[in-house]
């Protein structure tokens, strides 16, 4: 009977560990996802940003000819 116990012990020990480490990562996956939105964030900031400096500038780099030595 005491190995059962002891056997019920260790899986309450493993499953405390098992909870840590769930709360840990869920914290961390959160942190990144904070990260992620900000950077989704500055990255339509920029190609707004892109956007309005192509319509100021007036003309598409596509449209241009090639330089002379092609």
């Amino acid at each position: 009977m005491n190995s059962l116990e002891e056997r019920l012990t260790e899986l309450e020990v493993r499953l405390a560990f098992i909870d840590d480490a769930v709360a840990a990562l869920n914290a961390a996956v959160a942190m990144q996802d904070q990260s992620m939105l900000g950077m989704r964030d500055a990255i339509d900031r920029l190609r707004s940003d892109l956007l309005g400096l192509r319509s100021t500038l007036g003309n598409d780099v596509s449209n241009e000819p090639p330089p002379p030595h092609y």
